[in-house]
């Protein structure tokens, strides 16, 4: 015999969608060298860091140079004063009581989002929202959770709740026992949101089902409508059944920081196969991040922690300001021109219908090739983003102008 490969890798498709679209990219700057390529595309933020953010980092940096204030290995948990901060500012102004036993500090939510499907069994069903964030159904056809994909790119083993216009975006509960239940909100890929009466549906269901929420809020600070939830745990009954993701990659501008946090509270538990036992999750992911993770940088701790001064809210605020008015620009310039525009008020995402029920790829072909400028056709997030596009507005405000013009002349 010899080593065998876990076969579950070669069911993904060949390229992360992303890496598609830079192909596509690189072979028209190839073919039109004086073409400025605008990219609304990729996720990526472009604001520099906020000042209050590289102050913290200068003076981290110059504690390393100093015997004194040298740091080795940090605890894998993360330091106590950002896991404070984050209780004091992100959670107790909505009445939300956190233990700082219960956040964990992570490298960017994208790791923990991914890994997290590891402290539950193998054949534990899943169910998604669709379209999706890629990492979530990808992690678990890893470990092979997910089945087989059929021609409509579904897979075997994973229940979809279709999002689309004709349900305005809102996904209906199953009509069966999932067991992991993936919900991301402020929506990446659509932008939209779930009010307080629906994310409840969500959290009860999973009480009578016994089943767990991953919630994904990694765009909550985008949230302007006073009434939509920033936090699963406003939810009464969520601690039971919910993991929270949080990150500052959007929030602050951290995706080449790297730090996010977890909040997994004592409360949620999950059962043994033989129904003897409930277990607490909190010490199955301790025990698992102790083992498999080494903690965030001291450095990147130390630049979220920064983003709670007064100085940096108001810092982080203005710039969530500038990407929120792109998002308006764009949604009133395409709405002005008849494209149905969804997304893009609480959220740095727009979801577009394409005209005339073009094809996705089709439809991504057209803007790149006519007019330069780069949407992600919205079939690569799942079979209910096909015939839709999704714009970011993470650009610079002179390029989103740009686009917007060069779509008007269109």
């Amino acid at each position: 015999t010899m080593a065998l490969v876990n076969e579950h890798f070669l069911k993904l498709s060949n390229n992360y969608l992303f890496a598609d679209i830079a192909k596509k990219v690189n072979a028209f700057k190839v073919s039109k060298p004086d073409k400025k390529v605008i990219s609304l595309g990729i996720g990526d933020v472009t604001r520099p860091l906020c000042p209050a953010v590289i102050e913290a980092m200068h003076k981290a940096v110059d504690e390393m140079s100093s015997s004194a204030s040298f740091r080795g290995y940090g605890p894998e948990r993360g330091y106590d004063f950002l896991r404070e901060a984050i209780i004091k500012n992100d959670y107790a102004p909505r009445g939300i009581h956190l233990d700082p036993s219960e956040i964990f500090v992570n490298d960017g939510a994208k790791s923990d989002t991914g890994n997290i499907q590891e402290i539950v069994r193998w054949d534990n069903s899943i169910g998604v929202t669709d379209p999706i964030y890629p990492v979530y159904i990808d992690s678990n056809v890893m470990i092979g959770r997910a089945g087989v994909m059929d021609e409509t790119g579904k897979w075997s083993n994973v229940t979809y709740f279709p999002c689309t216009a004709e349900n305005n975006f809102i996904p209906q509960l199953p009509d069966h026992r999932v067991d992991m239940i993936y919900l991301c909100y402020p929506n990446n890929p659509t932008g939209t949101v779930l009010s307080k009466e629906e994310l409840r549906k969500w959290v009860n269901y999973a009480i009578r089902n016994d089943a767990i929420i991953f919630y994904d809020a990694a765009y909550e600070a985008y949230i302007q409508d006073p009434d939509i939830p920033h936090s699963i745990y406003e939810i009464k009954g969520a601690r039971k059944v919910a993991i929270e993701f949080r990150s500052y990659s959007k929030t602050a501008g951290f995706t080449g920081v790297r730090c996010g946090y977890t909040v997994i509270p004592k409360e949620l538990t999950a059962i043994t196969i033989d129904g003897s036992q409930r277990v607490e999750l909190n010490h199955i992911w301790d025990r698992r991040q102790s083992t498999k993770f080494n903690g965030t940088s001291y450095i990147s701790q130390r630049a979220a922690e920064a983003i709670y001064t007064p100085e940096g809210k108001q810092q982080i605020r203005e710039t969530i300001d500038y990407y929120m008015r792109n998002a308006r620009l764009m949604r009133s310039t395409l709405s002005k021109l008849g494209y149905k525009v969804y997304g893009g008020e609480n959220a740095p995402y727009l979801w577009v219908k394409t005209p005339d029920n073009q094809p996705s790829w089709k439809f991504f072909e057209k803007m790149l090739y006519s007019l330069g400028v780069v949407c992600t056709p919205g079939v690569g997030f799942g079979p209910s983003g096909e015939g839709y596009f999704r714009l970011t507005a993470f650009g610079n405000h002179e390029d989103v102008a740009e686009a917007m013009d060069r779509i008007t002349r269109l």
